[in-house]
């Protein structure tokens, strides 16, 4: 017995005649008549009485017909969630997060993403950038976002966003009374940074670009525990735009006036060659929230 068969007694079934029947299903009545028999033969019951009206259900045939229409269904349903599988409509996405994006740019992408594929399942996988990638090639997360770019051969690196730099600061800083704060105003300030190489070079290059030396505190654990020092009034830390969203007691934020470039980016990288269908179907928002957020 297999799914043909069974559409054929439905359709036997339902229209109650063999010559209806073979219309609806753009058959010659033979062929149809011989599956039906065959199906019978199979069960080892008859499913039709012959009259002179047409084929009438038996006991046999009654109970067949129910299930026949669940099977059919069941095979509808599986057929169209392989589809939207294939198509990366549903299916569990695992994606990596860490530091600063995680309270601006990534919750954005992440939105659109349930926007457009409401039934795929999002989970996320927090550790550090180091973790992370072990994580990709173990398959155990299929995108990560971090503003940290890696260097490996094997992975492919989306541009997200590029998030201007603002400085974080205790409120009863001397700076916290100007609106903005010009990154002159840092010569001989305590700067405080988080543990990444990356950002660690962008400020000194900053500052030098701007003609002085950094003086820079040892580097904590990442830009979020740099915000909390700068509460304590240890320093100041320049942080991007998603840090906005974080109120921490004592802490204020102020727009860091440049010369030149002062911004940092958020990246989304995955394994290269990678042909998930949810991981294409991330990127295709990726993309677009990139192109939106460029406009």
């Amino acid at each position: 017995m297999d799914l043909r068969q069974l559409k054929y007694f439905i359709a036997v079934a339902e229209e109650r005649h063999l010559g209806r029947a073979a219309i609806k299903l753009h058959l010659s009545q033979p062929p149809l008549t011989r599956q039906i028999q065959a199906l019978e033969e199979e069960l080892g019951v008859a499913l039709f009485d012959r009259t002179s009206r047409g084929m009438e259900l038996t006991q046999a045939g009654m109970a067949l017909l129910e299930d026949a229409r669940i099977i059919r269904a069941l095979a509808e349903q599986a057929r169209d969630r392989a589809h939207r599988a294939g198509s990366g409509q549903i299916g569990i996405l695992s994606v990596g997060v860490y530091g600063s994006a995680m309270f601006g740019v990534v919750p954005r992408v992440l939105q659109m993403f349930r926007e457009r594929h409401p039934d795929v399942e999002l989970t996320l996988h927090q550790a550090q950038t180091p973790a992370q990638v072990a994580a990709l090639r173990q398959r155990r997360v299929l995108a990560v976002f971090e503003r940290w770019l890696p260097d490996e051969d094997d992975i492919a690196v989306e541009p997200v966003a590029r998030e201007p730099l603002w400085v974080a600061m205790s409120e009863s800083h001397p700076l916290a009374a100007e609106e903005d704060v010009a990154i002159e105003a840092l010569r001989g300030q305590t700067l405080l940074t988080g543990n990444s190489a990356t950002g660690i070079a962008q400020v000194i290059e900053l500052c030098r670009g701007h003609g002085f030396e950094a003086r820079l505190a040892p580097p904590a654990s990442d830009v979020v525990v740099a915000t909390l020092l700068a509460a304590s009034g240890n320093g100041l830390s320049l942080v991007p735009a998603s840090m906005l969203n974080v109120r921490f007691p004592g802490v204020t934020y102020r727009k860091l006036r440049t010369q030149i470039d002062a911004s940092m980016d958020v990246h989304c990288f995955y394994l290269r060659g990678e042909r998930s269908p949810l991981l294409i179907s991330l990127l295709a928002t990726v993309r677009a929230f990139h192109r939106t957020w460029s406009a």
